[in-house]
């Protein structure tokens, strides 16, 4: 499909789209580029990518489709350097968990959106991270959200379409807005609530004997606390007005429950259970 694709942050994501991409037959070379010398050589090393360049301008020469898949904290940076050998016949997309913060960066950077920009979200992961754990049908059966604005092109937008659902993937459309808003509920704010948690029990004096007791239910609501602590703090800040917004409405909620427990209120508290249990019935029948 394409001659060359140019991953730039060959990790967890970026090492996929690569893997994902060769195994397909969607590009003919696949170039990566970093800060991590010693990451691409294992990249390469893996069959990940083909070759490496520590330089963005050498790296996508000639490229067909370049993809960001560094954390979002660093676009504008990545984009300045993009901008100095911008080709109009690149399809240039990204991978970043905030769409308002990618819109930006390219305002700031271009003073508008490229219009052979199209911003995309695969709804995919692990809390593994490194080229290392990358994977070729992490993308299979999942989801890829495209957030188009007035000036993305469509066909490059059909273009990048193509290549997401030819690495197996579902791809829908929705407003830089109203991903942000469902993100920050449904991805954001679980990793925030997982990390508070072991921090919190962590700094409590008998740190060894709870984690110690921890039963199953601990280390599966937990086990996103492992992630990348860079990709997500940067995640935080970058969708922090829509995080903060589900975090107050979480603080409501758990005021509730926290005085239906004090009152002894038990069919209060059965009622908020079973609503929750209901909903999660439905999330997992869709």
């Amino acid at each position: 499909m394409f001659n060359k694709i140019c991953i730039i942050g060959v990790g967890l994501i970026g090492g996929s789209i690569a893997s994902s991409s060769r195994k397909h037959g969607l590009c003919r070379e696949i170039v990566g580029v970093g800060r991590n010398e010693e990451n691409l050589q294992l990249a390469v090393k893996l069959g990940v990518i083909d070759r490496y360049e520590l330089s963005i301008k050498q790296a996508v020469k000639d490229a067909d489709v370049v993809v960001l898949c560094t954390p979002v904290g660093s676009f504008k940076k990545i984009l300045e350097e993009l901008k100095e050998n911008w080709s109009a016949n690149c399809i240039y997309t990204d991978v970043g968990s905030t769409k308002e913060s990618v819109v930006t960066a390219l305002e700031g950077v271009f003073g508008d959106i490229p219009e052979n920009f199209v911003a995309a979200h695969p709804i995919a992961g692990s809390e593994n991270n490194g080229v290392a754990a990358a994977t070729d049908h992490l993308f299979e059966n999942k989801r890829v959200i495209i957030t188009p604005v007035k000036q993305t092109d469509q066909v490059k937008q059909k273009q990048c379409a193509l290549w997401w659902e030819g690495m197996g993937a579902s791809v829908s459309e929705m407003t830089v807005k109203h991903h942000d808003e469902v993100f920050a509920a449904t991805s954001h704010l679980p990793h925030v609530l997982a990390y508070t948690l072991v921090e919190l029990l962590k700094n409590k004096q008998d740190e060894q004997e709870i984690f110690e007791y921890a039963a199953g239910g601990f280390k599966d609501f937990t086990r996103i606390a492992s992630s990348d602590p860079e990709m997500w703090a940067d995640i935080c800040v970058a969708n922090g007005t829509q995080l903060v917004k589900i975090m107050k409405e979480l603080e409501r909620v758990n005021q509730k429950v926290s005085s239906l427990i004090e009152a002894k209120d038990k069919q209060g508290l059965l009622k908020v259970f079973e609503s929750a249990r209901q909903a999660r019935a439905y999330f997992l029948s869709l």
